[in-house]
């Protein structure tokens, strides 16, 4: 009996590791820029502001570390600074406030050397809210396709 009860209380834990985030987009895009040459456009945790479409403005706070983004056409997401590596080209940040159709968003924009200059990736986890989990992905690979063209030119 003890064994079952183990058994089930592992099989939940599995399940419940596994749907900790219901949807993944992941979007790359290479780029004829140098890794570096890339990474001081998209680098700086508010410069988005300067190179996604869909963004008017973007206002850092004080300390750094949370962004806010007016949407050209209305709309405010805040995000928070969750860490940056300057050597490695890459920080991760979540959603603490948006309209857009996520919960529980978690997102690293990286840029990595290739034979062509360099790779732009940017990759987020999520939970669909108030929309489907194929609606959700839609919006968010929209997103992340918009400013990755904007960046390297496609």
């Amino acid at each position: 009996m003890n064994l079952k009860r183990l058994f089930v209380a592992a099989a939940c834990m599995s399940a419940a590791a596994q749907a900790a985030f219901a949807v993944d987009s992941n979007v790359s895009m290479t780029s004829a820029l140098k890794p570096d040459a890339l990474w001081a456009k998209v680098g700086d945790f508010c410069a988005i502001g300067t190179w996604h479409p869909a963004v008017e403005k973007c206002v850092l706070s004080a300390d750094g570390k949370q962004r806010t983004l007016s949407l050209k056409g209305g709309g405010t997401i805040v995000e928070g600074l969750e860490a940056w590596d300057n050597a490695k080209h890459s920080y991760t940040y979540t959603i603490l406030s948006s309209p857009l159709p996520v919960a529980n968003y978690h997102s690293t924009i990286s840029v990595s050397a290739d034979a062509k200059g360099s790779i732009i990736t940017w990759v987020g986890k999520y939970d669909a809210k108030g929309a489907s989990d194929a609606d959700a992905k839609k919006t968010i690979d929209g997103i992340y396709e918009g400013g990755e063209k904007a960046l390297v030119g496609n």
